[in-house]
């Protein structure tokens, strides 16, 4: 998805199975005991989340950054409203201490076929945020990516996790910054509606259909899904499945070495159908999903007074920047549960952006280390609807008490997390509008009943992405 990233089907990482549970447990823990609490987010951090970004000479920061008056730059990514506004307030404050000019374009995705596009018109970005790990390898095999510098490479070392800065390689060398990290195993939920319709936030899937029901009950459409962009159904498919199948079948059908034929994926579909399928379930039914796109299916969450269009909407912790677009404030009338535990543990899935340079220059270095360091997180994580995986940005600097722990609890997980299964794809597979995995999980989403059919779909599809 748009908000994702992949790995290939080598994986520059190493995880580990029980320090993944262990992680699991703790992200789940602390969304549980935050969704509960509310807050006002205004209490400090204890200071073992975050390192202090004490003033370096010259610089207004803890990076020192050179002088660039003259200097020009454009950074491309797909990133869009708030969270483009809110990327442009980092831009501005590199401009403020280097006296460059930075220029913010519009992608569209697939990206990589956007970069392409303006590579071969001679215009390319200086600098590109790639939602996939299988786009940075892809700029690097296209040779359009550049090795990023020392400097942004010290920021690397002394800010992220090694999993964090492995992502960014290609063959042993630093490639990219990640910049933006997401959980996408939530489920947030309006609180008047649940506390209207007397329902409990649900643990297990189970629970999760008889919440459901119990929202429906009290008239209220209990689960609102954006099916107009496939990258969200995709979603909803691997939490089913890693929390079902477990994370050794998620890792085999990342990197297809078992077919989508697999018995493991018709009991995903099929658990997913017990949702789809049942039109009280779904805001507009079916085909009012597929029509809505993943902004309103936010939005319609949180609007509508004690009759919104639905009582929850899934997704990750991004869907802050759309519920500050409401009048609902996160942590009092927007809360947020982990995604239900299907099988034995809940699931855990991540994502992320990173940025590439694709024009060398002292410029574009400067700005990826700015990227790379906890100023430039700060500033777009005051402003919600944001999780960095820098590990130096003080857990006091998110603006409310849900995403200190969902930034506490993707600090404390280190290494240990799942990526994006269709990101991890081809990405005419996992990654294209109206193609692959993202168009036949909406025509399942139009008709949960076939199963066996849509399984058939998507093997055939994938083979053909990954021969290609």
């Amino acid at each position: 998805m748009r908000r994702s990233l992949r790995t290939d089907s080598s994986p520059t990482h190493s995880t580990h199975r029980a320090a993944q549970a262990a992680a699991a447990a703790v992200i789940a823990g602390a969304l549980t005991l935050t969704a509960c609490g509310g807050g006002d987010g205004k209490k400090s951090d204890d200071g073992k989340s975050g390192a202090s970004t004490g003033d370096t000479a010259g610089s207004g920061g803890s990076v020192s950054l050179p002088k660039l008056d003259g200097a020009s730059l454009e950074v491309a990514a797909v990133w869009t409203g708030p969270e483009q506004a809110n990327f442009k307030k980092v831009l501005a404050e590199f401009e403020k201490r280097t006296g460059a000019k930075v220029t913010f374009v519009p992608a569209q995705d697939p990206i990589i076929n956007f970069l392409g596009s303006k590579i071969a018109g001679g215009a390319p970005p200086d600098v590109a945020l790639l939602p996939q790990v299988g786009a940075i390898k892809q700029a690097v095999e296209k040779k359009w990516a550049k090795p990023v510098g020392a400097e942004a490479q010290a920021q690397l070392a002394k800010n992220y996790s090694q999993g964090w800065q492995d992502l960014g390689k290609v063959d042993g060398k630093q490639y990219a910054v990640y910049y933006k990290a997401a959980n996408k195993s939530l489920v947030w939920y309006n609180t008047k509606v649940f506390e209207n319709a007397g329902a409990k936030e649900p643990a297990t899937w189970k629970d999760f259909l008889s919440t459901a029901q119990t929202v429906y009950d009290s008239g209220v459409t209990p689960v609102s899904v954006g099916g107009a962009d496939g990258w969200t159904l995709t979603d909803w498919f691997e939490n089913v499945y890693l929390s079902q199948a477990g994370p050794e079948k998620y890792d085999q059908l990342a990197q297809h070495k078992i077919k989508w034929t697999d018995p493991s994926v018709k009991d995903a579909l099929t658990t997913l159908a017990q949702l789809w399928g049942n039109k009280n379930y779904v805001a507009g039914g079916p085909d009012g999903a597929l029509q809505t796109e993943f902004p309103a299916s936010v939005t319609q969450t949180f609007t509508g007074g004690d009759q919104p269009k639905a009582g929850m909407v899934f997704e990750g912790d991004f869907v802050g920047v759309n519920i500050a677009e409401t009048k609902a404030k996160i942590g009092t009338d927007a809360k947020v549960f982990p995604f239900p535990a299907v099988g034995d543990k809940a699931p855990v899935v991540s994502g992320g952006d990173a940025a590439v340079v694709l024009k060398d220059s002292k410029a574009a270095q400067a700005l990826v280390t700015f990227l790379a360091s906890p100023d430039a997180a700060t500033i777009q994580a005051k402003l919600g609807g944001y999780l960095s995986p820098n590990k130096s940005v003080a857990n006091s600097a998110y603006p409310n008490a849900v995403q200190q722990s969902m930034a506490k609890a993707l600090i404390a997980a280190g290494d240990d997390f799942r990526f994006d299964m269709s990101d991890q794809a081809p990405q005419s597979f996992g990654g294209t509008p109206g193609k692959g995995e993202w168009k036949d999980l909406q025509d399942f989403l139009k008709n949960p009943k076939d199963v066996a059919g849509t399984q058939a779909k998507l093997e055939a599809d994938a083979a053909a992405a990954y021969k290609g």
